[in-house]
């Protein structure tokens, strides 16, 4: 059989099995060319926020890897993309509006940094329609609770706008990665709906401590629990009965088409958690759905 068919029918098979039309994916990758260009060569050398090798899978053209997804039966994703320095995320924002006006199944995603343009810039991109921000501290390098994103986080949780973020301190150690500088912006703005990306890798019983503190945080699932995060860094199997816990608020997240390992695994992973079947369709489907309101 054809390896891409045969995924995709591995894939449909899983969701199916639960019973679900599908899956929901929260935390994909969709930016421009040459910023993914950019992006892959940074993972080919495993560069000092990577640090290990890192081949990735999906090294396909932006069409072939939105029909991958459609293939495998995802019904809504994210186009999650980040800026690393200044006067750059309103312009990455009016490429992933357009992308999301040309790719229906695709949350409009937006993104931000702190520099004096961010609440304007923020607010016209709500005002357009996106519907998932994105944050990345290790990448981005600032202090989440930097007063220039003051409004930018009141603006979100105003709104009740998700902001996927890299907060942990995974595959390297940031200066305002860690519960610590994200626990600080919770604590001004207590009602945002937070997405704690890759479940908050390696400080795991942090960010599972903030998700119960803090009933509008969410964690997506991205890249724990497989083999190659349970490598260096593995789940604290003690922890399983909190993450069944929090089965309402943890999101179906993959890094595709970023990962270094098939799209199915990451499913395999979570269903190997023998956490049931219920858990894995809230998981994979419903709680973004409900999320989203997608019916």
């Amino acid at each position: 059989m054809n390896p891409v068919t045969d995924e995709a029918e591995k894939v449909r098979a899983f969701w199916r099995a639960l019973g679900l039309p599908g899956l929901m994916d929260v935390h994909t990758h969709f930016m421009p060319k040459s910023v993914l260009d950019k992006v892959w060569a940074y993972f080919d050398a495993a560069g000092p926020l990577v640090n290990r090798p890192w081949p990735i899978t999906y090294r396909e053209a932006e069409e072939q890897r939105v029909r991958r997804l459609r293939d495998f039966g995802v019904r809504a994703f994210t186009s999650m993309l980040y800026p690393h320095k200044p006067g750059m995320a309103a312009w990455l924002n009016a490429w992933s509006a357009d992308f999301a006006a040309r790719t229906p199944d695709c949350l409009h995603t937006a993104t931000f940094f702190p520099e004096p343009e961010a609440p304007g810039y923020v607010a016209r991109a709500i005002e357009d329609g996106a519907r998932v921000f994105k944050a990345h501290l290790q990448v981005g390098g600032y202090d989440p609770a930097d007063r220039r994103l003051d409004e930018v986080w009141g603006l979100l949780a105003e709104t009740g706008t998700p902001v996927v973020t890299h907060c942990g301190s995974g595959p390297v150690p940031g200066r305002f990665t860690g519960p610590g500088p994200i626990a600080e912006v919770l604590a001004r703005h207590p009602g945002l709906v937070l997405v704690v990306a890759h479940l908050g890798m390696p400080e795991y019983r942090d960010f599972l401590d903030l998700a119960e503190r803090h009933r509008a945080v969410r964690l997506d699932t991205t890249i724990a629990f497989t083999d190659f995060a349970e490598a260096d860094v593995p789940f604290p199997r003690d922890e399983l009965p909190r993450v069944r816990g929090l089965q309402d608020r943890i999101l179906l997240g993959s890094d595709f088409p970023n990962i270094p390992y098939r799209y199915v695994h990451q499913l395999e992973a979570l269903a190997g958690l023998g956490l049931g079947e219920e858990w894995l369709r809230a998981v994979c489907h419903d709680n973004a759905a409900a999320l989203f309101g997608i019916s």
